[in-house]
């Protein structure tokens, strides 16, 4: 694989793994600059942007939260790159109103360190007002990011995605490229279910679709208070509703940070 493919940039010394992931994290910079796929540029602040993600982590994340098939818009009258909140029905543009989106982007692309670049798509704000596809007004490019991001993490170290779990994790635990969700209550990571055994997890199945919602059921130990608290049952039944996984991390996303929820 070519310097260009793989991610390199000039003066840094990555290794092929941290390359893989830094390209990763910056392959869908173009939706957040507003550029279709086909014509968006190739850099970004001195640094190669938009590039194929190896291992077909791409596709793979991308089946999690969308269907397969041709895509056709499923809000007519919403067709941009802002994200619809699943609270609110609005458009999250408003959310970055006075924000610098530029400087954002910057930041994210010019990061050469690829677990600063994983802490930094956890802990974005800006990047939650975007979603992964126009025709998919609900998605979340931010939870998209990560899902290719960990997917990338765990096809480089061998591992098969039927060999994959959704773990559920102790509040504020941050384990690098793998955590896809963290509060102070409980966190989220994908990893192989074998190295698991100590942590609730349920597997992904066989192979990626959007299966949120089953997966979510299935896991032995329940991260949110549902024998006691009304609040957090009407959460989990929304949850158990979603298919998508870059909306259900969203979601739970807008909820923790105080957003209005259905």
């Amino acid at each position: 694989m070519s310097d260009r493919l793989n991610g390199a940039i000039a003066g840094h010394p990555e290794t092929s793994a941290a390359n893989e992931l830094l390209v990763a994290y910056r392959h869908d910079i173009h939706k957040l600059t507003g550029d279709a796929h086909d014509h968006a540029d190739d850099m970004f602040a001195g640094v190669p942007v938009n590039d194929p993600v190896p291992h077909g982590a791409d596709s793979d994340a991308a089946a999690l939260s969308r269907p397969a098939g041709q895509p056709q818009q499923t809000v007519e009258a919403h067709g941009s790159h802002y994200r619809l909140s699943l609270c609110t029905g609005r458009s999250q543009r408003e959310t970055i109103t006075g924000s610098d989106p530029e400087a954002t982007i910057r930041e994210l692309v010019t990061e050469s360190d690829p677990e600063a670049a994983h802490r930094a798509w956890l802990t974005n704000t800006v990047v939650s007002a975007f979603n992964e596809s126009v025709y998919y007004s609900y998605t979340s490019l931010k939870y998209h990011t990560l899902l290719v991001g960990v997917l990338v993490d765990n096809y480089r170290a061998g591992h098969e995605f039927d060999e994959l779990a959704l773990v559920v994790d102790p509040g504020d635990t941050l384990v690098p490229y793998r955590t896809i969700y963290t509060d102070d209550t409980f966190c989220l990571r994908i990893a192989p279910a074998a190295a698991c055994e100590d942590r609730p997890f349920a597997r992904l199945g066989s192979h990626p679709h959007r299966s949120w919602a089953a997966i979510w059921q299935r896991l032995p130990v329940h991260p949110l208070a549902t024998d006691t608290d009304e609040w957090a049952q009407a959460l989990d039944a929304n949850l158990r509703r979603i298919r998508s996984w870059s909306t259900a991390l969203q979601y739970l996303d807008d909820v923790r940070d105080g957003g209005e929820w259905r």
